[in-house]
């Protein structure tokens, strides 16, 4: 084959650019600490790159976003934690003002006390994150969730309106977890059952409501079985369908104390007034003794037992009633407020004392709900910081892997690299030196 002089000096330019391409090549990787610079180098592995790399991005900011959950629960634990303190100590309070040899000016001291724990109550439920965003208003986080509303009759009394909704704040912790990072205050002040969280008890006389006139108080309330409650309650045949109660009514016959539980619901507007109802035949009543909440027939058309009890120590007058009522929902605001209307009437006869410790340890029980209300709320709190807590560590783990799969795809074997860049300096030298060499050869050298 005959090579021409061009052919041979074209042949030498392409093997020492080459050469030099491989030794600048090499010489990138070293200094980027990249085996792969581009797609080219490794087609497959860095589609896998790509793949990895978006991968533990979407997990960096689950990651993120798990630390905004934990901040923002955070707070809101630290704030559960001042409303369980301040209602723990107006309790402590509350059961002070339950001595009764404490005089009419000590029981207003006690609620001037309490009102400012209630004012300090309503800051709490205000309060703001650092962005501005109030913490307990659900989704209307921009509007002062909680506020005083002017007394509506026969209330004498503010009471405080709830302006938020139930919405959650819900933020994305995980590829199939949303996790909500707020609580509504709906569900943390305003919506708490009364009494035992299934029925309350009042006092108060048969027929007119006034104040009992014996020293009979209802010591305890007790709800024996929830799924018959639940059912005697839906299915018993209430004469009213406005509101539902039973009456616990006592009469003295021959000097015997008797009970008799009668139906005093009433129907909704605009029908008449109904007359109470009998449902039980009367029973000798002993005090402290536990009184069956139940129906018997006759005279009522259905025996019905509801699952529950009361307990009534002292001594029932004639015509002395307690009432008691599925529990309707109250906030912890018209508890305090009511305790406080409570301490500041003064009390000027027995009775009334008697109506006062009965009424006292009824709102006692009502913030006792609202105790184990925020209790409640403030461990699902917990075992959603905790779960944010796993969330994290799983996701760091999850990060390490990802970084490792990554560098096993990208990172450059030093070892080999200059090894490499080693043995393409001895390659482009000898091709430099060969070149020389051929190119210097000339037949005119000769002539």
């Amino acid at each position: 084959m005959r090579i021409s002089t061009s052919q041979i000096y074209g042949a030498g330019l392409r093997n020492i650019q080459r050469n030099q391409e491989q030794l600048v090549k090499l010489q990138n990787q070293i200094s980027s600490d990249r085996r792969m610079l581009t797609p080219a180098d490794d087609p497959v592995a860095a589609a896998r790159a790509l793949t990895i790399t978006q991968a533990k991005e979407l997990t960096t900011q689950y990651a993120a976003n798990q630390a905004e959950a934990s901040g923002r629960l955070g707070l809101i634990d630290s704030q559960l934690t001042s409303v369980n303190d301040l209602l723990a100590s107006a309790r402590d309070r509350v059961i002070q003002a339950g001595n009764t040899i404490l005089s009419d000016s000590d029981r207003q001291a006690i609620a001037t006390e309490l009102s400012a724990r209630f004012d300090e109550l309503l800051g709490i439920a205000n309060s703001r994150n650092a962005q501005g965003d109030y913490l307990f208003a659900g989704y209307q986080s921009e509007t002062a969730p909680f506020a005083r509303t002017a007394a509506v009759p026969p209330a004498t009394s503010t009471s405080v309106a709830y302006a938020g909704d139930d919405g959650q704040q819900l933020l994305q912790v995980a590829a199939s977890q949303q996790m909500a990072t707020n609580v509504a205050g709906s569900e943390l002040f305003m919506n708490i059952p009364e009494g035992n969280g299934s029925f309350a008890v009042s006092a108060g006389r048969a027929g007119t409501g006034a104040t009992n006139l014996g020293s009979g108080v209802v010591d305890s309330s007790s709800l024996l079985d929830p799924a018959m409650w639940r059912s005697a309650v839906n299915g018993f045949a209430w004469q009213g369908a406005s509101s539902r109660a039973l009456q616990l009514q006592f009469s003295t016959v021959a000097g015997v104390s008797q009970y008799q539980w009668f139906d005093i619901s009433t129907a909704a507007p605009p029908a008449a007034a109904l007359p109470p109802v009998a449902v039980s035949a009367p029973q000798p009543f002993t005090p402290g003794m536990a009184i069956r909440v139940a129906t018997t027939a006759p005279p009522a058309a259905v025996a019905t037992d509801f699952g529950a009890q009361v307990v009534v120590s002292g001594a029932p007058a004639d015509g002395d009633a307690f009432t008691v009522r599925p529990s309707t929902q109250k906030s912890v605001f018209q508890t305090m407020q009511e305790i406080i209307d409570l301490l500041n009437a003064p009390l000027a006869s027995s009775s009334g004392r008697i109506e006062f410790s009965g009424e006292l340890a009824a709102h006692l029980t009502n913030l006792d709900r609202a105790i184990a209300n925020v209790s409640r709320v403030q461990s699902s709190v917990g075992a959603r910081m905790q779960e944010l807590d796993a969330l994290s560590s799983n996701s760091s783990a999850v990060d390490i892997q990802y970084q490792q799969m990554l560098s096993g795809l990208q990172d450059l074997d030093y070892a080999q690299a200059i090894t490499d860049f080693t043995r393409q300096q001895v390659v482009l030298e000898a091709a430099q030196k060969s070149f020389v060499s051929i190119s210097d050869l000339s037949l005119f050298k000769y002539i």
